[in-house]
């Protein structure tokens, strides 16, 4: 694993030391992980997304009904 050195502003920090001690966490590195990892995850619901409307607004209809795109939406955001 890579080692990094952050700094972090006192608000932060201190959001940081009480997840830990409620033990939501480990430690503060497990803690960044998995808002890292949240974080990626969004980023790619965000890319389907952004790709199904692209998709859409090109081709100007979908056949797709509601129910069927909000079944892929939950879909993907459920994983």
């Amino acid at each position: 694993m890579a080692r990094q050195s952050i700094t972090f502003t006192e608000p932060n920090d201190e959001w940081l030391k009480a997840q830990v001690e409620s033990q939501e966490y480990t430690s503060k590195s497990e803690l960044i992980n998995d808002l890292i990892r949240q974080a990626r995850k969004q980023q790619t619901q965000i890319d389907w997304i952004r790709a199904k409307l692209e998709k859409a607004e090109n081709s100007g209809f979908t056949k797709d009904s509601q129910q069927e795109i909000l079944a892929q939406s939950k879909s993907l955001l459920h994983g």
